[in-house]
């Protein structure tokens, strides 16, 4: 179970987020959420092309167990407004602990993606994982950036050329 229900955080560009696990009654607001995030972002998060996330994607985020898997969601501290989701999905030894993040295209270059990564590879760590990894096109090129400037490591993603695994070791 996690530990944490909500949490403050900055972003270098000096706005905070109010982060929080996600529950059922989240639905409708990450529905919402998702059709403020480019078609390209969602392509990339979901690794599907659709104009709007459908209920069997939105599902791992609003039934987390809270432990191996946890949904996260970033809120405006100023408007109250969502403006990043984040998911972290530990495997079952909780070894690795894989990571997903979207931010609000309004927000982009803000410092937000930062903040909920830091957040999200901590989180891995503290619930016992080795590593963090996240799973990237090789076309999401400001992704793959943030994730080397916070210290995670490209490395092949086994049978598919067009990805590339990123990795950050704990120990």
């Amino acid at each position: 179970m996690s530990t944490i229900t909500a949490v403050t955080l900055p972003t270098r560009s000096g706005l905070d987020l109010d982060v929080r696990p996600a529950t059922e009654a989240d639905a409708g607001i990450l529905l919402e959420f998702f059709d403020r995030v480019s078609d390209e972002d969602r392509r990339f998060r979901f690794f599907a092309a659709a104009e709007h996330v459908s209920e069997a994607q939105l599902a791992p985020m609003v039934h987390a167990d809270h432990f191996r898997t946890e949904s996260w969601l970033g809120f405006n501290t100023a408007t109250g407004e969502l403006i990043a989701s984040g998911l972290l999905a530990c495997d079952g030894p909780l070894d690795t602990g894989e990571i997903a993040i979207s931010v609000a295209n309004a927000y982009k270059g803000q410092g937000v993606g930062w903040a909920m990564l830091d957040f999200l590879a901590n989180q891995a760590k503290e619930r016992g994982c080795r590593r963090a990894i996240a799973i990237e096109s090789r076309d999401n090129h400001a992704a793959i950036e943030l994730e080397r400037e916070k210290g995670f490591v490209p490395e092949p993603f086994d049978g598919d050329p067009t990805m590339v695994v990123l990795s950050k070791s704990f120990r």
